[in-house]
């Protein structure tokens, strides 16, 4: 059964992490899926809504460190853009609106594409982290803007440079969760709020997101900027250093760097 599921319904498209065994990390082959569902759906006139969803235990524990370090993002020879940076290129331009449900982690891109949507409905025992900076990379998907915007620069600062969870009921404080609602139901909550988003004319849905979005217009070359500086620090001292800890069980030594 493939990692990401991908079911068309009542005009709602719904992308399900369904990798639970590995706390659904991202492959290479999962953010594939993931750019060619948003690119297709993207010109599909009967896709008014998406959905993105993980378990109720799990959203997403962000990239799979494995996959990524055998495989780490770069052009293509003819410039095509890597897996990963396809899948925020197409999520960051998706014209129509995306609801999230969030459910257990949601770790670094699981995170960061949020920004991206524009309804998020939590589960109580989600667990938000962008740990960029305890990998030796840093932040992506223009999550360096959108944290300052949304919290301010000194709590965006402590999220983005600190990398520690923080929770549901402070994620809706913050302004970045619209609700909390039991685990086992959030799933099914947002694929309530969606069928109504459905339900509605898609040229004023489209007009709205495009209009709420103009404040954004700088955001595509931010995450080009963030995408060349990810690139470069991945391959680094730091970052060898940061993954190989974790695949040793190990902490990590900066000191050197």
């Amino acid at each position: 059964m493939s990692d990401i599921l991908a079911h068309r319904e009542g005009g709602v498209l719904t992308l399900t992490f369904n990798r639970l065994e590995k706390k659904n990390a991202i492959t290479g082959a999962m953010y594939t899926k993931l750019a060619d569902e948003l690119q297709a759906a993207t010109a599909d006139n009967s896709v008014r809504v998406v959905v993105i969803q993980g378990h109720a235990e799990a959203f997403t524990a962000g990239n799979d460190l494995m996959d990524f370090m055998m495989n780490p993002p770069k052009l293509g020879a003819g410039g095509e853009l890597p897996p990963v940076f396809r899948f925020l290129k197409y999520i960051s331009e998706f014209p129509k609106p995306i609801v999230a449900a969030v459910a257990g982690p949601a770790v670094g891109i699981g995170t960061t594409l949020l920004f991206h949507c524009e309804l998020i409905y939590a589960g109580d025992n989600a667990a938000f982290s962008m740990p960029f900076v305890n990998l030796g990379v840093c932040p992506e998907a223009g999550s360096s803007w959108f944290m300052p915007a949304l919290v301010g620069y000194h709590r965006a600062a402590e999220k983005l440079m600190l990398g520690e969870p923080f929770y549901a009921e402070e994620a809706v404080e913050m302004g970045l969760v619209n609700r909390i609602v039991p685990p086992h139901e959030v799933n099914a909550y947002a694929q309530a709020q969606a069928a109504k988003l459905a339900a509605k004319p898609m040229a004023s849905l489209v007009a709205t997101k495009m209009l709420m979005k103009k404040s954004q217009a700088h955001v595509p070359a931010l995450m080009a900027d963030e995408g060349k500086i990810f690139g470069e620090m991945l391959v680094g001292p730091a970052a060898h250093e940061a993954m190989s800890a974790f695949m040793q069980k190990r902490l990590p030594d900066f000191s050197k760097f």
